[in-house]
């Protein structure tokens, strides 16, 4: 069974990873999404859950599809 601490990381880890294939930085992100640098830092490494409407939001502010967030973890599983 997958921990909600394992599933804050993978959706951390897949904010990463967008953001970097994007080319943006911590500070980019943080302003296009309106939080703090601090924040989008703890947010990719998984020391900060991210709340449901702030998941809607980072997608939305980073033309990602919301189940993009949480493609592998299934895998993570296995």
């Amino acid at each position: 069974m997958t921990t909600t601490e394992e599933v804050s990381l993978h959706i951390g880890q897949r904010l990463a990873a967008h953001r970097r294939s994007l080319n943006l930085s911590l500070a980019d992100v943080a302003e296009l999404c309106g939080v703090t640098l601090q924040q989008v830092h703890r947010y990719e490494t998984g020391e900060n859950a991210i709340s449901a409407p702030m998941l809607w939001l980072l997608s939305r502010c980073l033309k990602a599809p919301i189940v993009y967030f949480f493609e592998g973890l299934d895998a993570e599983e296995a």
